[in-house]
């Protein structure tokens, strides 16, 4: 099965996606699958490597893009100032962020017809902006963090707000952008670090409570829930992706898998999370990150719907932990794919 792996991108989660599709090459079965690695540059061109080892952007990488002609369906490979085409029968897109992970990317993959793993157009771009998610899991019955949104150069008063409070982009992944504020004085700078990602940006007031998350996977009718792993904190706030090496660790946090909470908390906390992965129209695979207060409610924070995959990433470890290795993850998600293309 030919298998087109995209990763790198344009967002601030560049590096990240690299990694993780390091990741997957390891664990990706050759006996089943014949890789075809295409990397996004930070400046938005696309590279067929042999990998996303370090030095993928140069070498022996050629130019190639998608087609999203379904006569050519697959990847248009720049050779010798010509084009062939590879045919594809699966893409597994390894992006996370801006332009990857907000439905852009699975915009042109629909125009292609070329199935492809992991979420809609639709439910990307829903589970990408925090406030309409925060909305529809409303909707649903799901508790979410009091939130208000402030636009593009809207103007926010301090002295109205309640502390403390997290501004957040609306539309970012992992922690870029994001702060606590504890003081009037402090939002203005806050709004504006934030704006440096989005320019539509989410004030949320903290939720007191442990930040869990659960690992989802497969189709809205029968989702399949992962371990439930808790962020234990020394100090601060959770702020993943953002350590200068996160492979060793970080200076503030720790992941704790299986979470050690109770068994009624655990199964409300995976059950929530599954709610949440129907309501938000996911498919594939996604992770749902949650508070659990101390009267056991579950506090929606938000939806990954391309997780981290690398070696110390959240959702491959709460998978292995419910005894599915990331190569098993890796055939679940293609096969999902396929039959849902196939329908």
């Amino acid at each position: 099965m030919k298998i087109g792996i995209v990763f790198g991108g344009r967002s601030e989660e560049h590096s990240v996606s690299v990694k993780s599709a390091r990741e997957v090459a390891k664990h990706l079965d050759t006996d089943k699958y014949e890789p075809f690695y295409v990397g996004i540059t930070r400046s938005g061109a696309w590279r067929l490597c042999d990998g996303p080892e370090p030095g993928w952007e140069n070498g022996g990488s050629r130019p190639v893009v998608l087609s999203p002609d379904r006569d050519a369906r697959g990847l248009l490979v720049l050779e010798e100032g010509r084009y062939r085409t590879i045919e594809l029968d699966v893409v597994l897109p390894v992006l996370h962020g801006r332009l990857g992970e907000d439905g852009a990317t699975q915009g042109l993959l629909e125009l292609s017809g070329i199935p492809y793993a992991g979420c809609d157009v639709q439910s990307s771009a829903l589970c990408m902006d925090k406030s309409l998610a925060y909305l529809v899991a409303r909707a649903a019955g799901i508790a979410t963090p009091d939130f208000r949104v402030v636009e593009k150069d809207e103007r926010v008063e301090p002295d109205r707000l309640s502390y403390p409070v997290f501004v957040k982009p609306a539309r970012s992944g992992s922690s870029f952008g994001v702060s606590e504020v504890t003081r009037p004085e402090d939002l203005a700078d806050a709004v504006e670090t934030a704006r440096q990602y989005d320019s539509k940006v989410v004030l949320e007031r903290a939720v007191v409570g442990s930040e869990v998350g659960c690992a989802i996977l497969g189709d809205a009718a029968d989702p399949v829930a992962g371990e439930v792993d808790r962020i234990a904190l020394s100090h601060g706030f959770f702020r993943i992706h953002q350590e200068s090496e996160p492979e060793s660790g970080s200076e503030n946090s720790t992941a704790i898998v299986p979470a050690d909470i109770p068994a009624e908390a655990r199964a409300l906390v995976q059950e929530t999370a599954k709610t949440v992965y129907r309501a938000l129209g996911c498919r594939g695979l996604a992770r749902v990150d949650m508070f659990l207060t101390e009267d056991g409610t579950v506090v929606l924070n938000e939806v990954n719907t391309l997780p981290g995959l690398t070696s110390y990433s959240r959702y491959p470890r709460m998978m292995a932990a419910a005894g599915m290795p990331l190569g098993e993850v890796i055939d679940r998600v293609v096969s999902l794919a396929l039959a849902g293309a196939a329908r």
